[in-house]
C-alpha cells in the first residue's frame, strides 16, 4: 500500500528559523513594502491599524457618522424629480388603453363536434385524404406524418406522386432504394497558366477556383497569393480542400494589405492552423474590399484565445458581410454574430444613400 503523503514533512526545515534575525537585515524599503502587503486575518481590527494608508492626502476632519446621514437626507429632498412627459393626473390613464381583438370563438356542439365557420367547413369536407396530408405538414403535425409524407412535405412534392399508398394516414411508409448520383467532375482548371494571369494581372481572370485540385505544390500557391499585391483585376478566390499551410496563408495577408480588388476568398478545408488564421484576421481588421471570407473546417483545433482574436479583428472591419468559421466558444461566435449584422445594416444604409457617419451610428 502506498505511502500516505504527509503535507507537513518539507515544512520541518523552517521550524527553528528566527524572524527577528531576518526582519533586521531587511532594508527601510523593503520593511515599508512588506508592511504595505501585510494584513493580519483579523476583522476585530479597525482598517487603520489593520493595513497602513496608502493614500497622501490630508484628512479633512473626523468623521461623523450622524452628519453624513443628515446631508444625504437632505439632499435627496431638495433635488427636484425629474419631470415626466405626461403630468400625472389621479383617476385619469394615461397612453392607449390595450384592448384584445374580438375574434370568432369555435362553436362547441353537444355531441363534442368544432364548428369553424362556413367556409372551413366547406373546404375540410371537400379536402381529398393528400391534401389533409400536406395542410398537416404545412402545420408541422409530424407526429401524424409517416417518413415518406414528412420527406415529401419538405421536398414541396404531392406524396402521392411518390407512393400512392403512402400518401394515406394509415399509410405505410416502404422502403425506396438509394439513388445512385453521379459522381462531381473533377476541377481541370490549369493551375500554371491560372498562376501566370495572375501574375501578369490579365482582365479575363475575374474568377478563380482551385477547390478541391490536391496536387497543387506550395510554391505556386505562394507565388499566387504574392501576385495579389499588384493584382487588381482578380475578385473572387476559392482555394478549399487544396492542402493549403500557413505558408501561403501568411504570403496571403501581406498581400490583402496592399489589395483592394479582392471581394471573396474561400480557403475552407485546409491545413491552416490559428496563427495562420490570426495573422489572416490582423489584416482583413484593416481590408475594405472583402466582402466574403470563408475559412471553416481546417484541421488544428482554433481554442478560445485564436477565436476571441477573430471576434475582436471582426469587430474592427466594417466591410465584411459574409464570414465561414464554426466558433466553439460562445461569447466569439457571439461577438463575430453581431459584427457581421452591424456590416450588413451598414451597407443597406449606404446602398440607399445615407452617408457613413450617419452609417455608423
Amino acid at each position: 500500500m502506498a505511502q500516505k503523503y504527509n503535507i507537513w514533512q518539507d515544512l520541518t526545515k523552517y521550524k527553528d528559523i528566527d524572524e527577528d534575525e531576518i526582519l533586521a537585515k531587511l532594508t527601510p524599503e523593503e520593511l515599508e513594502e512588506l508592511e504595505a502587503e501585510f494584513d493580519p486575518d483579523n476583522s476585530l481590527l479597525p482598517p487603520s491599524e489593520r493595513q497602513k494608508n496608502q493614500t497622501n492626502k490630508e484628512a479633512t476632519g473626523p468623521f461623523d457618522r450622524q452628519h453624513l446621514l443628515e446631508y444625504l437626507e437632505r439632499k435627496a429632498k431638495d433635488e427636484k424629480d425629474r419631470e415626466e412627459r405626461v403630468p400625472y393626473e389621479s383617476g385619469k390613464k394615461r397612453g392607449k388603453v390595450w384592448k384584445p381583438k374580438d375574434e370568432p370563438k369555435p362553436v362547441v356542439q353537444d355531441d363534442g363536434d368544432v364548428i369553424l365557420g362556413e367556409d372551413w367547413e366547406s373546404a375540410l369536407g371537400n379536402a381529398t385524404e393528400d391534401e389533409l396530408v400536406e395542410l398537416a405538414a404545412v402545420l408541422g403535425l409530424h407526429s401524424m406524418l409517416n417518413q415518406v409524407q414528412y420527406e415529401a412535405s419538405i421536398s414541396n412534392k404531392k406524396v402521392s406522386d411518390i407512393d400512392e399508398e403512402a400518401g394515406k394516414f394509415a399509410g405505410v411508409a416502404k422502403y425506396a432504394a438509394a439513388k445512385k448520383l453521379p459522381m462531381e467532375p473533377p476541377n481541370d482548371t490549369d493551375v500554371d497558366k491560372s498562376v501566370q494571369q495572375a501574375k501578369d494581372n490579365d482582365p479575363a481572370l475575374k474568377d478563380l477556383n482551385l477547390n478541391n485540385i490536391k496536387n497543387i505544390p506550395i510554391p505556386p500557391l505562394k507565388e499566387l497569393a504574392a501576385s495579389l499585391k499588384s493584382n487588381t483585376n482578380l475578385e473572387k478566390l476559392s482555394m478549399a480542400n487544396t492542402r493549403l499551410t500557413d505558408a501561403v496563408v501568411l504570403e496571403l495577408a501581406e498581400a490583402l494589405k496592399e489589395n483592394n480588388t479582392l471581394k471573396v476568398l474561400n480557403l475552407e478545408s485546409n491545413f491552416i492552423s490559428g496563427a495562420g488564421i490570426k495573422a489572416l484576421m490582423d489584416t482583413v481588421s484593416k481590408n475594405t474590399s472583402l466582402l466574403e471570407l470563408r475559412l471553416a473546417n481546417q484541421r488544428a483545433v482554433l481554442g478560445n484565445k485564436v477565436e476571441m482574436e477573430i471576434a475582436k479583428a471582426l469587430e474592427e472591419n466594417k466591410a465584411l458581410l459574409k464570414f465561414g468559421l464554426a466558433f466553439e466558444q460562445a461569447g466569439p461566435r457571439s461577438r463575430a454574430h453581431d459584427a457581421i449584422l452591424r456590416n450588413n445594416e451598414l451597407h443597406r444604409k449606404r446602398r440607399v444613400g445615407i452617408e457613413d457617419d450617419e452609417a455608423e451610428k
